[in-house]
């Protein structure tokens, strides 16, 4: 796909104050991306610690803002603000489950593209990731092996009939891509970056229906032997000393049991993957020291809940092994977020962590559309939802892209927060970069939802956190045209008031 750019602009858009500004180029959609080059890319500091008495507030918007930090007071005086007003209410002291973060995926095709670019400015995207100057991801997903977002299909062993997988290898695409993209951005990191392992086909040799893609599973004689692969790939991996904290059982275990499905992936049902976790996959990873990985079941569509995990975690050989469900987006159009409640319910030990997003997915989507406005709106959206409904986490899709949404052998190209222009050495934050960041920038991890209360009827979607400084995080989405008048009630400091702009997005954030 050619991207046509349609307008430089030449003025910078403000951002917080102590960091450098955002330079914008518009590409023929509704908002702006900010350009970054091998001399120059926006940062974003630390918030500094308010004055007493006082709020800080981040505000990006369709229009000119990404992340402008202004003050403001708390106040007993409730003013004339504009025509529309919402009102809440919130109480630090009831708390919901415990947040582990959020981050992105080291695939393939991302650390492709991120080599592709000159050393210097590598160092400005992984930096605007992951650094104290960007936005402080925590999390890093990586497929186990090729996924769709690969440039061709393989396996860490393709010798038909290897059963003790002495031909085991990691790939070009793991040494030379994203083993040294993943070790830059833990150089960058001041926190510790939670990585999550996640399969998307076994070695053809292993499966039903002999192929990558397409409706086929796991053959039942290759469950030990599969179960071995995980050990064989975490071990070369602290061979380069990278360590994973968490593991998927497979990703999108539905795929698998669908007819010519196009790309990387093998069928599980519930009770297949209960019974392989339980004989083989659990006691596989405790026996060799692996048992401290965050084993997490399903990764797949929330309308697979709670049947899923009713099946795997009310067995409880199964059980004992698995710490967390992972989640994916696709289709929450077409199910409630109330499932996730549901489930959290039921199963009140086990996490729920968004594991895998992306927009440009759908046929009737442009895959690439750099500067959407409107993608950021569906990111922002998501993450609220999903925290008000007990999940812990929101993990986006591919760190980077290209400006065709790929690289991608089956042609499944998507959108990415930054994309990659090789030939100009240069990158793009697509607006969803700032959705990401007015969560990851503020959320520590280990903070806890706090009630949030509407006591009026509100067009805002918002949540609240409390970090483990005890600090507050607020987050306002705005989706409509109208400017709202948002007015927040706190049990001790006095009252948040602030002028929510049309769509725009903000963060409240006070000691």
């Amino acid at each position: 796909m050619r991207v046509v750019i349609i307008s430089l602009l030449v003025f910078f858009v403000a951002v917080n104050g102590e960091g450098e500004q955002c330079i914008p180029r518009y590409f023929g959609h509704s908002s702006f991306a900010c350009v970054c080059n091998a001399t120059y890319c926006d940062t974003f500091s630390r918030p500094r610690v308010p004055a007493e008495g006082t709020f800080l507030l981040y505000t990006s918007d369709m229009n000119i803002n990404r992340f402008l930090e202004t003050s403001h007071d708390f106040t007993d005086i409730i003013k004339n603000g504009t025509e529309e007003v919402n009102e809440f209410t919130l109480d630090p002291e009831v708390t919901y489950q415990n947040v582990l973060g959020f981050g992105g995926a080291f695939t393939d095709s991302a650390a492709k593209n991120w080599l592709s670019l000159s050393p210097s400015t590598r160092d400005h995207l992984l930096r605007s990731y992951f650094s104290s100057i960007g936005i402080e991801y925590n999390i890093g997903r990586v497929n186990m092996g090729g996924c769709d977002f690969s440039w061709r299909t393989y396996s860490y062993d393709d010798v038909e009939g290897d059963v003790a997988l002495e031909y085991f290898a990691l790939q070009e695409e793991d040494t030379v891509y994203k083993i040294p993209m993943i070790q830059r951005a833990k150089e960058l990191s001041e926190k510790p970056i939670r990585l999550i392992a996640s399969p998307w086909s076994a070695p053809i040799w292993m499966k039903s229906n002999d192929q990558f893609q397409g409706m086929g599973h796991l053959l039942e004689e290759m469950y030990q032997p599969w179960a071995e692969y995980f050990v064989r790939f975490f071990k070369s991996y602290q061979e380069h000393d990278i360590d994973f904290w968490g593991v998927t059982a497979q990703n999108e275990p539905i795929n698998g049991n669908v007819p010519f499905f196009w790309f990387n992936c093998m069928g599980w049902t519930a009770d297949t993957q209960r019974d392989w976790i339980a004989g083989h996959l659990g006691p596989t990873l405790e026996s060799n020291n692996l048992g401290d990985l965050k084993l997490m079941i399903m990764d797949d569509q929330r309308y697979l809940l709670p049947d899923w995990p009713v099946t795997v975690l009310n067995d409880t050989e199964a059980a004992q092994y698995v710490d967390g469900i992972a989640v994916h987006w696709y289709w929450d159009d077409f199910s409630s977020p109330n499932l996730l409640t549901r489930t959290h319910e039921l199963f009140p030990d086990a996490f729920l962590l968004g594991t895998e997003a992306c927009v440009g997915d759908k046929p009737y989507e442009v895959e690439v559309a750099i500067g959407s406005w409107e993608r950021l709106e569906r990111y922002a959206n998501d993450i609220i939802t999903d925290l008000n409904h007990w999940v812990s986490g929101w993990t986006d899709w591919n760190l980077a892209l290209d400006t065709g949404g790929g690289p991608n052998w089956a042609n499944n190209f998507v959108d990415s927060p930054i994309i990659v222009n090789e030939t100009a050495d240069e990158f793009y934050k697509n607006p969803m970069f700032y959705a990401m960041g007015h969560f990851s920038k503020f959320v520590q991890e280990g903070a806890q939802r706090i009630e949030l209360t509407p006591i009026s009827a509100t067009s805002l979607n918002t949540v609240a956190l409390r970090n483990p400084d005890n600090s507050i995080v607020i987050v306002i989405l705005n989706k409509t045209e109208r400017e709202i008048e948002a007015r927040i009630q706190t049990p001790q400091e006095g009252s948040i008031i602030v002028v929510v702009g049309p769509r725009s997005l903000q963060t409240v954030y006070y000691v």
